[in-house]
């Protein structure tokens, strides 16, 4: 889940009006040779269960775990995950983008699933350099040069930053709620009480007791969160269960813990990447193509209809608002994430 601003407040309080359903959008096939429109569309109801046997591989101070889909000489696309979710936002999304052509890799993220760090000693950091670098490096490990994004909340400002600082290693960009990149002075301004109020495992996990009870309680509070922000999803348990795994990684809560603390100035990165973060805080802008999604019943869409963030990407552009969505866009709405990613490589 990402941090807010005042730019979000509205949003928090009254949820907007949203935009027109992308079901009857016709998209480009990054197979078809001569780039012919066609509708991105699953065989039958979205219910894939799987991605089948993971990958590992060392990139950077990772083992990293992904899932890949679709044949290993296709154009590239990253799909990153966010928190408290794994890689099975994208088991739906993988395999229509593999039907395009598409080389589709989908890693678990530092402290995720089977991602692990490679010295027992590296410090576990969790401040969005880290993620950014990790990402550029599981590339270099791949051997891919230049790919699409695609993320939503912790992987959406992970594909931001790459986009912003590393233009080179991004061909185009998919973010969910938009611009996402922390701005930590921003952060120390006070929101209004009720949107205060909608980060209260933020603040939760500022303490000692929050630490403990993400701990031992990790399952039953991911679900919480889910119910919360997804208001319209109706998974199952077996769905939960799925990605709650991811969780039972030993990284896992200081992972999460560190992020959230670092975000609110209650924790230190590290120097080394001092360089990267005042970068970061200046709200670099993204010239690359680019297609934001918001789900209308995500509670932390920002209000205006992309107004709010529209200005930092200042490349080709288009925003989609997805009507009865939550948070987990690529889960709920598949189709139309698997779409805004074909979209965006023909802009």
């Amino acid at each position: 889940m990402n941090v807010i601003d005042r730019r979000t407040v509205s949003r928090i309080l009254a949820v907007g009006a949203a935009g027109a359903s992308l079901s009857a959008l016709s998209v480009t096939s990054a197979s078809a040779p001569d780039r012919k429109k066609t509708a991105v569309s699953a065989t039958g109801k979205p219910g894939n269960t799987s991605f089948g046997t993971l990958k590992q591989i060392d990139a950077g101070v990772l083992n990293v775990g992904y899932a890949e889909a679709g044949p290993a000489d296709g154009p590239a696309v990253v799909l990153l995950h966010g928190w408290p979710y794994d890689i099975h936002s994208y088991v739906d999304v993988a395999p229509l983008l593999a039907r395009h052509g598409y080389r589709v890799i989908v890693p678990y993220l530092r402290g995720y699933g089977t991602t692990r760090f490679l010295s027992s000693k590296t410090f576990l950091n969790a401040q969005q350099a880290v993620f950014a670098l990790d990402l550029i490096a599981l590339m270099d490990a791949l051997k891919i040069k230049k790919a699409i994004l695609a993320g939503f909340d912790w992987g959406s400002r992970t594909a931001d930053i790459v986009a912003a600082l590393w233009p080179e290693r991004c061909k185009a960009l998919v973010s969910v709620s938009g611009y996402l990149i922390t701005n930590r002075e921003r952060n120390k301004k006070p929101l209004a009480p009720r949107a205060e109020w909608a980060w209260w495992y933020q603040y939760y996990f500022a303490t000692e007791r929050g630490q403990l009870g993400l701990d031992r309680y990790r399952h039953d509070f991911a679900k919480l969160i889910w119910k919360n922000v997804s208001p319209t999803w109706s998974f199952d348990d077996a769905t939960f269960q799925r990605t709650a795994t991811a969780f039972d990684n030993p990284n896992w809560v200081p992972i999460v813990i560190h992020n959230y603390r670092w975000r609110l100035g209650l924790a230190e990165g590290e120097p080394r990447f001092d360089g990267i973060e005042k970068k970061l805080a200046q709200s670099p802008v993204i010239s690359l193509p680019t297609i934001t999604l918001d789900g209308e019943r995500d509670p932390f869409t920002p209000p205006g209809d992309s107004a709010g963030y529209r200005d930092r990407f200042t490349g080709k552009y288009a925003h989609r608002t997805l009507k009865g969505i939550g948070h987990n866009v690529p889960q709920e709405a598949p189709e139309a994430f698997a779409e805004a990613v074909v979209d965006v490589d023909a802009l």
